[in-house]
């Protein structure tokens, strides 16, 4: 079938996007699922700062490919052998298939499995497969899940079903930012009522740990940010507190509020810097966790002394270290009684002929989490 899809095919343009036009808007073949594969019509889709990263080349991808990973849509055609899905579902899918076989799918950690993290680096479908097509070149997929375009082809074993009710722009942040955000609160670092939690960087991904981490019971919730803007922002997510991280007396100002740091830190910028002022918020017997994903080439240093000595712990922390079956409907039934107001991270409803400008206001800094409606 013939599809309108976003294309990028070269990173490292300049801002403004407007201007240089790193996603071309363009009519594309997209072939009809294959074995254990659905079709899906895409409702919502948000933009991520992964897609940003691509789009710059901070995190290079294979090109061209479709854009965009956190998404809901719904279910137009099933592919031979699939039974856990039929037409009119409902679906958001994870950026990170699970075939159920590998190591870390059986022990409890799909979101690290192996065959769909080989697949995602690839820019193709489990399997190896590419569903895309211009002119007889094939186009990739961006984490399995090409989003940014008005139907795609998934892996099943990357799909959970949930309730039709759910609006779309808001059941498609649940693919990205608040497994990731909410996930590594509740998932990576385990809270504990009455904690104390920083999070550093306070996107998409930041306020859902922020959301998360009020509704789990912390004590205190410190935004940390560059912006005084999105600090702001932060505390209508429930944020107690919040502190500029250019602030030159952030660590001895942070440590006198929480009595020696916090119990929690969650890095969500994306980078090394954050990373280790996450670190050094916290207190003895604390735990940092690292959220944020910049290029692979970035490095941090922190005390080996202190990391031992005071029996800190530092984490990585993927898709939250969800397990999507299990998380994306526990996450909705948080956000459909009132303790997960998913509702107010959904910014801007925007086209696909919108894309470039709206990337250029996520570097700016000044959205919420836009949302693509195709």
């Amino acid at each position: 079938m013939k599809i309108k899809a976003a294309i990028l095919r070269q990173s490292g343009l300049p801002a403004p996007f407007r201007d240089s036009k790193p996603l071309s808007i363009e009519t594309i073949d997209l072939d009809p699922p294959g074995a254990q594969e659905v079709l899906i019509q895409i409702k919502a889709a948000g933009l991520c700062h992964s897609d940003l990263v691509a789009i710059d080349g901070e995190r290079p991808k294979p090109m061209p490919i479709v854009l965009g990973h956190e998404t809901m849509g719904v279910v137009a055609e099933v592919g031979p052998g699939v039974t856990a899905f039929e037409v009119g579902d409902h679906v958001i899918p994870s950026f990170v298939a699970s075939c159920g076989k590998c190591n870390m799918c059986r022990t409890g950690r799909p979101s690290l499995c192996e065959p769909a993290s080989v697949a995602n680096a690839q820019g193709t479908l489990m399997g190896g497969h590419i569903r895309l097509h211009q002119n007889g070149q094939k186009i990739f997929h961006h984490s399995g899940v090409a989003a940014f375009a008005e139907y795609a082809v998934m892996s099943e074993c990357s799909l959970v079903k949930i309730d039709p009710s759910i609006p779309a722009q808001h059941a498609a942040l649940l693919g990205c930012a608040v497994m990731t955000g909410a996930g590594a609160v509740t998932n990576t670092a385990d809270i504990s009522v009455g904690d104390t939690v920083a999070v550093i960087g306070v996107g998409g991904v930041g306020l859902s740990a922020i959301m998360a981490a009020a509704a789990a019971g912390a004590s205190q919730v410190i935004a940390i940010d560059l912006s005084e803007a999105k600090l702001d922002t932060a505390r209508k997510f429930g944020a107690t507190h919040g502190f500029l991280a250019s602030s030159p007396d952030i660590e001895a100002d942070l440590k006198s509020l929480t009595d020696g740091g916090v119990h929690i830190a969650i890095e969500s910028a994306g980078a090394p810097k954050a990373l280790e002022l996450a670190f050094g918020l916290t207190r003895v017997g604390g735990k940092t966790i690292a959220a944020g994903l910049p290029n692979p080439s970035r490095q941090i240093s922190i005390s080996h002394f202190i990391l031992g000595a005071q029996e800190r712990s530092l984490k990585g922390s993927y898709m939250g270290s969800c397990i999507p079956a299990r998380d994306i409907p526990k996450f909705l039934t948080m956000y459909q009684q009132g303790a997960l107001p998913i509702d107010r991270l959904a910014g801007d409803e925007l086209s696909l002929n919108e894309l470039n400008e709206a990337f250029d206001m996520m570097m700016q800094g000044n959205t919420l989490r836009s949302v693509l409606v195709p």
